[in-house]
């Protein structure tokens, strides 16, 4: 009985096969579908081979991926902590061939943690605040108590000695994040603390090894090894440029000589470390100071050194102004806003 609601459908398109279609009619005047009426929104498209309801899983794991790596230089840094902790236990003690080997072991996870920032592109400035910090305890503290519990426990003033080359450390490492933290570097001005932490920490595994033993006698007095802390205190307080560790590369001959040179270096210090770090690391101090007399140490001084400018810096920017007492007076509200009673902080 009843008719078709709307215009009367086409008939089906003829299939490619020749044959006719199966597909019914559709009737016309259909309702609008939900998401074509007014006010509403077209549903988002999925990406291609994407289901509602499944989430893509490399986009969860690419946060999670990306936290781990940020914390893998951090990760360095805290266990370079954890050694420097545990030299002043050792050395506290009593156990000093231990207490020095913890602070080599100190001064190879500084050395890659700053490697592994570079290299992942996660450095901070979190992280350069946080190795300061442990450099301090680890090169500074550290050392320097071991020098005091191995020389100068016995002389009730003799840790001033001690107390002047942990200042040492604290101020060449203030002064590192001022002058180059954050910069790329060829030389480092001054001394680098984690070399002069492992030379006082090496000095007690390279004199009572047997070899040495036999010509020095053990170890030194109390009286050189203050004078080694003082010269290692100034050295870090300097400007003496010293280079940095090349890294290993064999794309060109010197890069492949000097790579050559580090891994001899490397397997010679895991092999006979007692009787390779202390002396390699007195060469390198001397080398640098023989360098920098050489090439000329004043005419390479920076024009401004933080420790001492910082004062002046500070005032250089300052200025007297003269005050216009006319802008100072009193500013008068729109009409609208002075009837308006309501108070600022309910609106």
């Amino acid at each position: 009985m009843g008719g078709r609601v709307g215009p009367p459908a086409s008939a089906p398109a003829p299939s490619r096969r020749g044959g006719q279609g199966h597909h019914r009619p559709v009737p016309g005047n259909l309702p609008t579908p939900h998401w074509k009426r007014a006010g509403r929104l077209r549903p988002p498209l999925l990406p291609l081979g994407a289901r509602r309801g499944i989430v893509n899983r490399k986009a969860n794991r690419r946060p999670g991926l990306q936290r781990g790596i940020i914390i893998l230089p951090s990760a360095f840094t805290l266990g370079n902590l954890f050694f420097g902790i545990y030299a002043m236990v050792a050395a506290s003690r009593g156990d000093f061939q231990w207490a020095a080997w913890c602070i080599v072991f100190a001064a190879v996870l500084d050395m890659l943690d700053g490697r592994i920032a570079r290299f992942t592109a996660t450095g901070s400035r979190f992280g350069a605040e946080l190795d300061s910090l442990v450099d301090a305890i680890s090169f500074g503290v550290a050392p320097g108590l071991l020098a005091y519990h191995l020389f100068f426990a016995d002389d009730p003033w003799s840790w001033v000695l001690s107390f002047l080359y942990v200042t040492a450390v604290v101020v060449r490492l203030a002064r590192f994040n001022v002058e180059q933290g954050g910069e790329a570097k060829s030389t480092f001005l001054g001394l680098p603390s984690p070399t002069a932490g492992m030379i006082v920490a090496t000095v007690y595994p390279f004199f009572t090894a047997p070899a040495v033993a036999q010509f020095t006698g053990g170890l030194p007095t109390p009286q050189t090894m203050g004078i080694i802390l003082i010269a290692l205190a100034l050295l870090m307080m300097s400007h003496v440029p010293y280079p940095l560790v090349p890294r290993i590369s064999f794309r060109t001959k010197r890069g492949g000589l000097w790579s050559l040179i580090l891994l001899g270096c490397a397997v010679t210090a895991l092999t006979i470390p007692e009787y390779f770090l202390f002396p390699f690391l007195s060469l390198y101090t001397l080398w640098g100071v023989s360098r920098a007399v050489g090439l000329g140490l004043l005419e390479r001084l920076p024009e401004k050194d933080p420790l001492l400018d910082e004062a002046h810096e500070d005032d250089a920017g300052a200025e007297v102004r003269s005050l216009d007492y006319t802008h100072l007076a009193p500013t008068k509200y729109p009409e609208s806003r002075e009837r308006d009673d309501t108070p600022e902080t309910d609106r």
